[in-house]
This record gives structure tokens, sequence and C-alpha cells, in this order.
């Protein structure tokens, strides 16, 4: 402030208005001029976005087509009716990237269930055993999200694919009220050629907190008798908000079903590792508060409902549309979606090592000029230290970000 203000001090001596004048203008020059070489470099190396929308500002507006003059119908004849024969409609393949779940999925849950991830290590809940299960959970708080939990439950004489239907069923869900917090359920999308589902849920919540709405992309994949269940949450934009219920936007919740060892040492019983993790809308310290307090009392409502359900499918009860898509799933085999995984993660690597090689000094060509002119303009003006800084300034600030 004291470099402007002597500046201005010594301006202001000269004896006559016009030489008044004439030092503002010596005082300004330098800054237009910085501004005018500043806007032509810029103008020269403008980012690349910014071309199509100066093509975009000096093309005309299109016009509209002429429609066609409205032709008057012929009068119809019984001599002149004819029939066109219709296009046979040939269904176009189903694309795995298109569909709500897809492949990527598959991997991750596999990659979960291995625990190779890459996240942080599980913290043991809860440890408890009954006649016909046992249950063990596990919980992990993750950086930046809700906290995450796994669950291994075991449950004597269940094949894996009754249970794969029990917990697909969402009729069976409601009608036997083992969950009891299903309120609402419908099908959005259904896929019969992978089994791909797209449902929505509304969940009744403590009074306290309004019911919250699911839109749930679901899909099977199996692998011999052990099965890859994925539920997850989807955007879907044209299923419209409402403040009651909520929505809830992420949503996770996935199992792997297999068969195990039972107690007695035959491969009769079933084992369900369930990954879960919600973000409702409420503080997640509080969330899980509410998990670890509430958890065994749901556990325990479970293994009553599956027997049930076993008891209907044994006595001959008709499935519903939700178990009957349960069984339209994508087989694979696991050892090739685990070689293919190593040569994408291979291939991978390699693109990055590739990608991390040093940019060559050319590429910094219009820093170089930038800075490089600057230092020239504000040299050039032996008084003034105000007009220097102000170019240095400039240079710096449009030299930093480089060009985006």
């Amino acid at each position: 402030m004291s470099v402007l203000a002597d500046l201005l001090a010594e301006v202001f001596r000269e004896p006559t208005l016009a030489g008044v004048a004439r030092e503002l203008a010596t005082l300004a020059a330098p800054l237009w001029l910085a501004a005018l070489v500043g806007l032509l470099i810029g103008w020269a190396w403008r980012p690349r976005w910014a071309a199509p929308l100066v093509a975009a500002t000096h093309q005309p507006a299109p016009q509209a087509p002429a429609l066609p003059p409205p032709q008057q119908p012929a009068p119809a004849t019984a001599d002149k009716l004819t029939l066109l024969p219709r296009a046979k409609e040939v269904a176009a393949p189903v694309e795995d990237a298109e569909l709500a779940v897809n492949t990527a999925d598959l991997k991750h849950l596999r990659r979960v269930v291995e625990e190779k991830d890459g996240g942080p290590a599980w913290i043991h809940m809860m440890d408890r055993t009954l006649p016909t299960f046992r249950y063990q959970a596990w919980r992990r708080d993750m950086e930046n999200g809700p906290p995450q939990y796994r669950s291994s439950t075991i449950f004597e004489d269940a094949s894996p694919d009754v249970v794969r239907d029990f917990f697909w069923d969402d009729d069976f869900r409601m009608n036997n009220t083992w969950d009891d917090m299903l309120l609402q359920h419908n099908t959005l999308e259904e896929c019969t050629e992978t089994g791909t589902m797209v449902v929505r849920w509304v969940r009744k919540f403590p009074f306290f907190c309004s019911d919250r709405e699911y839109i749930i992309g679901r899909r099977i994949w199996a692998s011999g008798k052990t099965y890859y269940c994925v539920t997850k949450s989807v955007p879907r934009p044209s299923v419209p908000r409402s403040n009651k219920p909520r929505r809830v936007d992420l949503y996770y919740s996935s199992w792997c079903i297999r068969p195990v060892e039972s107690r007695n040492g035959a491969m009769t019983a079933c084992e369900v590792l369930l990954f879960h993790h919600e973000d409702m809308g409420i503080p997640w310290s509080i969330a899980k508060l509410g998990v670890q307090q509430g958890m065994w009392g749901c556990v325990k409502r479970i293994e009553p409902g599956l027997r049930a359900y076993q008891i209907a499918r044994a006595a001959g009860e008709p499935m519903s549309k939700y178990a009957a898509m349960a069984h339209v799933n994508t087989k694979f085999v696991a050892e090739e979606l685990t070689a293919s995984e190593g040569n994408s993660e291979a291939s991978s690597s390699s693109n990055n090592t590739v990608a991390e090689k040093p940019k060559h000094w050319a590429g910094n060509l219009p820093k170089v000029f930038l800075i490089g002119g600057a230092v020239a303009l504000a040299c050039s003006f032996d008084q003034g230290l105000l007009t220097k800084a102000v170019i240095f300034g400039t240079a710096r600030r449009f030299a930093g970000p480089g060009r985006r």
C-alpha cells in the first residue's frame, strides 16, 4: 500500500492537469497491455472444450423441415383393402453392462467374500448358537461411508436352492411377516433372460422417523451349488420422489449362499454370508447403536420363517413370481472368472505404468512462454512495483492450474 501511495503522490505532484493525465496513462498502460497480451495468449491456447461453444455461436439455427401437405384418404372399398404383413420382431441380445446389476457387481461380491476387497479389518460383534442354526456378525467402520456389516448364518438341514428362493420371495416375506419391516413391494423392471429385477420396497421405521423407500436392483449368479445374490440401490429418476416415505439412495445387501458341513458331518447345512450397508439418513453413530441392539431380535425371526417356507414347498404350494425369478440365474465358472480378473488387473497395472511416465518438457511450453512474456513485459518498465506485482501474479494465476 505504501508503494501505491508513493506512486499516486508522485503522479499528483505534476503542475499541470495534462501532466497528471500523462503519468496516469503511463501507470495504466502496462496493465492494459498485460491484459491484452493475456487475452491473446489465452485465445491462442484456449481449452479444447471452448472450441465447440464458439463454433455453436456462429452456426445458424437449424430450419425445421417443412411438413408435407395432408393427403385426403382414399375411400376404402372391399376390393382395395389389403393387409400388410407385420415385420417379425427379433429380440436383441441383452448387454450385460446395460443391466441394473452386472458382472462388475459379481466380481466385487466375490472379492468381499474372499476378504480381498482392500477394506478395513472386520471387528467381531456377535456369536450365537441355537440347535438349528449358528449366527456370527462382524462390523467395520469406513472412512467415508456408513458402517458395513458382515454375518455368517449356518442353517442345519437346509439346501442352498430353498434358502435362495426364501430370501428372494417378497410375497412370502410379507405374508409370513418374518420381515415385519416390509410394508410394500412391487416390481418395476425384470429381465427374463438373466433374472435381473428392479423392485421398489417401502420399509417401516420407528415412529420418530418417516418410512423409507428403496429402489433395488438384484440378480443371482450360480457356480455349482453356490449362489451369489446381489441387491443394491439403483437410480431411477422416472420414479418420483416424495417426502414420505423418504428414499434411500445408498443401499447394499448381498449374499453368498453355499452348502457347508453340518454338525453331524454330512453336507446338509447351508451357510449364508451377508454383506450389508446403507445410509438411512440418520447419524451413523445412532444407526450403529440401533443395529447392535436390534440385530439378534431380527435374526431370530429369520429361522422360523425359513422352516415355514420349507414346509410350504414340501406341501407343493405354488411358487410366487419372485421365487420363479430366483431360478433364472447366470451360470459361471469360478476359476475362469478368477483368471479373467487376474488378467484385467495385470492389464490395468501395465496401463497405469505407461500413464505415469514423466511428461516431456515440451508439454509445458505454454507455461514457459507465458511466464517468460510476463517477465519481459514487467522488466521493460523501470518504475512501478505495483505493475510488476500484478503482471507476475497474473502469470502465476494462469500458469499454475495449467491447461484445462
